[in-house]
């Protein structure tokens, strides 16, 4: 039931006011106080009352944001001394989408244990329901306003600037007021909540953020943000339109936040850009799993300064253990105060990745192959998540898609013809096992 990001689909299909109640009436078996909101889709309303309905017939008292950013919702669950948080969202999905993703009270998602339990419940129909006298009661707050104020205390603009804020019609709208706050002439795309997203895909990809890399270039901007529908994940363009790729992003916001001898999680799938911006401070990279889930549990653990996705997702566990876009945007700004985003891209060197995926309809079984094939034939192999090659001056994954039936190949060297080899070598070796 659970993804790597909570539970997912098409309204109406997948999700459903059933199945949000449902869910509320699982989580209210143990927890005396939830705190629930929801991104700009208009499903979500209908999806909130549902999943508030299960929840008090639990007797848990719900705490209503309303429409609110994915962070408002996991920051204010332990300022209202609440035991869970949901949020009804689909994150960066299409409109036809919506979801809801479970969040405990260090800011962390839930982890894998508690899913499953969540999800046992459901499916067994487990609940603990009150009668006419212990039902939870209902209140509406606006989280946004703390929200803003730990954003504004966490960081120190030394010169304020001008930033482009595009917010995807969606739930961010929490930077615009944080930036201000800090001094900063912010302008704003999309700006409008919209479900429907109709300014751009929720999804803040470079083709998806091209509107926002032109104003910035045209303008006297000094830097542009972008985020998806829930506000989770942060993105980025520098003062002269270029958008800064995942790993580059990780690589200038890791070695800020972590000093020697501190570590940083990444998935499985990060550049070696990465670590070796790192190394010259002498912080190293933790693999985990692909998904935000994953890598908080890592930037949970001792030593461990931060955690960050390529994709967007981005997490300083001294402050919340929940993806917040809106504070990697004010952490971003600040470190382009200091020193411009296009001259600490320029120090971080990049190199050539390759990406491809074979469709199967057995990806469970060729996985299977691929890694008895691997493992008797390399040294350094990770079965973490999908199977992983260090070669040294290269590295290959080839992992199954969660959501489509495929095989996804990733390979990187730090030249091309090194990569080209590597990415040959790492498809002939799914082929073989897909033909098998």
């Amino acid at each position: 039931m659970f993804g790597t990001s909570g539970i997912r689909g098409p309204v109406g299909e997948d999700v459903t006011a059933e199945l949000a109640l449902s869910v509320g009436r699982a989580v209210g078996v143990d927890a005396d106080r939830a705190v629930v909101g929801r991104d700009a889709r208009d499903s979500g309303r209908l999806l909130v009352d549902a999943l508030s309905a299960g929840l008090r017939e639990s007797g848990t008292d719900v705490v209503d944001l309303g429409f609110a950013a994915t962070p408002t919702v996991a920051r204010s669950v332990s300022l209202e001394d609440a035991d869970a948080g949901v949020v009804v969202t689909a994150s960066h999905n299409p409109a036809p989408d919506n979801g809801i993703k479970l969040w405990q009270p260090s800011g962390q998602a839930y982890d894998g244990p508690l899913r499953e339990a969540i999800a046992e419940r459901v499916r067994e129909g487990t609940a603990d329901l009150r009668a006419w006298d212990e039902l939870g009661d209902r209140e509406r707050r606006d989280g946004a306003d703390r929200h803003v104020e730990a954003l504004v205390d966490s960081v120190d603009v030394v010169e304020p600037l001008s930033v482009v804020v595009d917010l995807g019609n969606g739930a961010g709208g929490v930077t615009v007021e944080a930036l201000q706050r800090l001094g900063c002439e912010v302008e704003t795309l999309n700006a409008q909540p919209d479900g429907s997203f109709p300014g751009r895909p929720s999804e803040p990809t470079e083709d998806n953020c091209r509107s926002l890399a032109s104003l910035v270039a045209a303008s006297d901007a000094d830097l542009g943000i972008a985020h998806d529908g829930d506000a989770d994940r942060m993105r980025a363009v520098a003062g002269d339109g270029t958008y800064l790729s995942g790993d580059v992003t990780l690589a200038i916001l890791a070695r800020e936040a972590a000093s020697e001898g501190e570590s940083v999680a990444a998935p499985v799938d990060t550049s070696l850009a990465v670590d070796d911006h790192l190394a010259d401070d002498g912080v190293t990279v933790e693999r985990t799993r692909v998904g935000d889930v994953y890598v908080a549990e890592r930037a949970s653990e001792a030593g461990v300064a931060f955690g960050g996705e390529p994709s967007g997702a981005w997490i300083w566990p001294s402050e919340t253990l929940c993806p917040d876009g809106p504070l990697a945007a004010c952490k971003l700004t600040a470190l382009a105060a200091e020193r411009p985003l296009a001259d600490r891209l320029a120090d971080v060197e990049t190199y050539p990745i390759r990406r491809d995926s074979v469709e199967t309809d057995e990806k469970g079984a060729v996985m299977e192959r691929v890694s008895e094939r691997v493992l008797a034939e390399y040294d350094d192999v990770t079965t973490l998540d999908g199977v992983r090659v260090d070669l040294g001056d290269a590295w290959f994954l080839l992992r199954a898609s969660g959501t489509q039936p495929i095989v996804r190949i990733t390979a990187e060297a730090r030249d091309d013809d090194r990569a080209e080899e590597v990415f040959a070598e790492a498809r002939d070796l799914l082929l073989a096992a897909v033909d098998e």
